[in-house]
């Protein structure tokens, strides 16, 4: 061969090289990228070709995300029933801007490309049929979550209820408030999508934020069922003696810390501290327990878990340092660095109402192949497997959550459904004194047969101002959904 022809050889060669080099690359490295690109539009018409799987609700089976027919290239359109009712549950899926909440969570199962649904595809493709995702039922009681999204709704309040079955973790509401309509992002009118996406990005408020699971705040008064827990796991009695005292001094500082209004305590023991929320009894409390002990006890109500999937991520509940002698006085009362989300509330009266061990929460019951034959039933599963406290300590907790109801005002109180809770006003801010409170209720019912536990928030007071509290605010709404869970409309 003369050297022009090996020149132009070898040249050839290189080029063929590097072609084969580059189809490697993006086949290969670069390939579930280029597949996953939301600009790739053979991907989203090859996914929206097959009917993507329902979310329907617990076994009453109301579809809250389905399909219908669409004339246009994208052949099934995603629809949503009561689409702000359920939003922080179901979530969106658009075609220009992704999946959210469960829609992303459990994408793959309602795509249909989940591994578990493989004989089903293989039987689709041997048989002609046309593919279909799988369907995901949830634990959600739609009567529950209806009362909880109406009673903060109406009112316009900004804040979360989360209700849940406190014996199997099994999230029955997941309400934040204000909400979004996902049925617009649903649109194949990019016009629409790129409205919706714009004033829900961009309104007061949020709407788009999952409060329940991707929002923390200082409890307040509620966290006292943890201060309370810790102090009977280590041997202090519910008749112990406590200040009662209107104020007292935070360690090595001349900061006061009082009690709401600045009242001297009705008494002196345990359980009348948790009936009439002293804040200077559990501050003491919470010093003489101590960094260590107060937080293993924490601990094992889920705050500080940085995992937890329900399959929605959460994020962490927190103590926050509890650096100093002072720190940990204010965080006994729920304040300083405390930060709980309103599903870790709402753990906090499910693990007392589940004799001191908390389950775990969970928005999935079972997963469904497209026949609505079962492929997967989700069982209880205990959180952290050590409980909260014992037994007997839940019990004595219990009978002194029935007496903070008994003492606790506000709209809808039926002595028939047994409610056994606690409430929580919550400074915050940068100047807490002349911010209006988060107002909170955490409670479980029926006390005596524990059913369902609930937590609500309603965000800076709601409507009442300076003078909100717990119970004059956020105890109506609760009251509402537990009546719901247990049948009473």
């Amino acid at each position: 061969m003369n050297t022009p022809l090996r020149k132009v050889g070898m040249v050839m060669l290189a080029m063929l090289t590097l072609l084969l080099a580059n189809t490697t690359y993006v086949q290969v490295v670069r390939g579930d990228d280029y597949a996953s690109d939301s600009r790739n539009s053979r991907v989203l018409y090859e996914e929206y070709s097959r009917e993507r799987g329902k979310i329907v609700s617990n076994e009453a089976g109301q579809v809250l995300a389905g399909v219908k027919p669409s004339n246009d290239n994208f052949n099934f359109l995603r629809t949503y029933r009561n689409g702000p009712m359920y939003a922080p549950v179901t979530g969106y899926y658009s075609i220009m801007y992704g999946a959210g909440g469960l829609e992303n969570a459990e994408d793959a199962f309602l795509n249909g490309s989940d591994p578990r649904l493989f004989v089903r595809r293989l039987s689709d493709m041997v048989t002609g049929r046309d593919p279909r995702g799988g369907n995901v039922r949830l634990t959600i009681q739609p009567a529950v979550q209806q009362a909880a999204y109406e009673a903060m709704t109406e009112n316009g309040y900004t804040g979360s209820v989360v209700a849940m079955n406190p014996k199997n973790g099994d999230i029955l509401g997941m309400v934040s408030t204000p909400s979004y309509d996902p049925n617009r992002l649903a649109s194949h009118d990019g016009d629409e999508q790129q409205q919706a996406w714009k004033q829900y990005s961009e309104a007061e408020g949020n709407p788009m934020l999952n409060r329940a699971v991707r929002e923390t705040y200082p409890p307040g008064s509620t966290f006292k069922i943890v201060t309370t827990a810790a102090a009977l796991e280590n041997g202090m009695e519910p008749d112990a003696s406590v200040t009662p005292d209107s104020e007292v001094t935070l360690p090595n500082t001349s900061t006061q810390l009082e009690n709401y209004g600045g009242a001297t305590c009705p008494g002196s023991t345990l359980k009348d501290a948790l009936k009439y929320s002293c804040n200077t009894a559990f501050a003491e409390i919470a010093g003489d327990l101590g960094a260590d002990k107060l937080r293993a006890t924490a601990e094992n109500f889920g705050i500080g878990q940085d995992d937890l999937q329900i399959p929605l991520g959460v994020v962490p509940s927190s103590l926050g340092e509890l650096e100093s002698e002072a720190a940990l006085y204010q965080s006994g009362i729920g304040q300083r660095d405390v930060r709980l989300t309103p599903l870790q509330d709402a753990l906090l009266a499910a693990t007392v109402a589940n004799d001191g061990m908390a389950m775990k929460p969970q928005l999935v019951k079972a997963r469904l192949a497209p026949d609505l034959s079962t492929i997967e039933d989700i069982g209880k599963e205990e959180l952290t497997g050590d409980p909260a406290m014992s037994a007997e300590s839940a019990e004595a907790l219990t009978q002194m959550m029935i007496q903070s109801e008994e003492n606790t005002g506000g709209g809808g109180k039926n002595a028939e459904l047994k409610i056994a809770s606690k409430t929580g006003t919550a400074e915050h801010g940068s100047d807490p004194k002349n911010t209006p409170p988060h107002a909170w209720y955490t409670a479980f019912a029926p006390h005596d047969d524990p059913k369902i536990a609930v937590a609500v928030i309603v965000e800076s007071g709601g409507n009442r101002g300076l003078a909100a509290t717990g119970g004059t605010v956020a105890a109506e709404i609760a009251r509402a959904t537990i009546s719901a869970g247990l049948g009473g409309g």
